[in-house]
């Protein structure tokens, strides 16, 4: 018995001496053994952050017009979106996206009526329209692309395509300067719906000739904007915008009797909105 208790006592001293841990008992942990930890990144919240625009805007009556009205206007940008595994842009005010991205593009135009303008005596009202629709664009930190295809929910019920680029200048934090040039396509009926003139028409009103316009360009302009930020949540935005109607929108009895040019005047406040919970 004593020959074998021996060799064991041996082993556990050469055990020991390793710094293996003993095979019975409570392992004991000595100052010296490290601690390592895991943890899962913080998962964001669901929610957006986006910013909202409420404006008062200054443009002629009807597409030929050259009385002004005024009305309200309003624009959206989303900046941050999560819903679940959905998540789109970025929650850092100050990244700004570059490259090939889709987004959402939306338009309003004013009703038309003769009783508001006789000079359309005769000619049908065009109830007012709301577009929508989306496109791609390209950015740099300088530079902004865009194709639109919009289709008249509301109203005209017809397709239009908006081709546009923007030079883009920030000489701080709070300034931002766009402008650039404009194009404009519209469908045979958004043509017909705007700048047409059926023969009743015609024979209601007594001067304003029949008219039937194809599909095509419809007006070329320039858009310049400016937008100053108070803050971090409150700006102000500054948009005019101009446009020559071309082609058959050019060449209809209505555009003749008023004018060929287009204005805008669009002034607002802005307020960014950041929903995460």
């Amino acid at each position: 018995m004593t020959a074998t208790r021996r060799p064991l006592a041996a082993a556990s001293l050469l055990i020991a001496s390793m710094g293996v841990p003993a095979l019975s008992g409570t392992p004991t942990a000595t100052p010296s053994d490290p601690v390592v930890s895991y943890s899962l990144p913080a998962e964001r919240p669901n929610g957006a952050i986006f910013t909202v625009l409420g404006a008062a805007k200054v443009q002629p009556e009807y597409f030929g017009s050259d009385d002004f009205t005024v009305s309200p206007s309003g624009a959206f940008r989303l900046q941050y979106l999560k819903l679940g595994a959905l998540e789109i842009g970025s929650t850092d005010p100050n990244v700004r996206p570059t490259g090939f991205g889709p987004h959402v593009s939306f338009r309003a135009i004013p009703r038309r009526s003769a009783s508001e303008s006789p000079e359309l005596t005769g000619l049908d009202s065009v109830d007012f329209s709301i577009e929508l629709g989306g496109g791609l664009a390209y950015r740099t930190q300088n530079f902004e692309a865009f194709l639109d295809a919009r289709y008249g929910v509301i109203g005209h019920n017809s397709w239009v395509a908006e081709l546009g680029a923007d030079y883009i200048a920030r000489p701080n934090s709070r300034w931002t300067f766009k402008a650039g040039p404009r194009l404009l396509w519209g469908s045979d009926k958004y043509a017909d719906t705007y700048f047409g003139v059926t023969p009743a028409e015609s024979a209601a009103n007594g001067t304003l000739a029949a008219y039937n316009p194809s599909a095509g360009l419809v007006s070329a302009g320039l858009e310049v904007g400016a937008h100053y930020a108070f803050n971090d949540r409150w700006g102000v935005d500054t948009t005019v915008t101009y446009a020559r109607f071309l082609g058959d929108a050019e060449d209809s009895p209505i555009v003749q009797q008023g004018t060929k040019d287009w204005w805008r005047l669009r002034v607002g406040l802005t307020r960014k909105f950041n929903w995460l919970r």
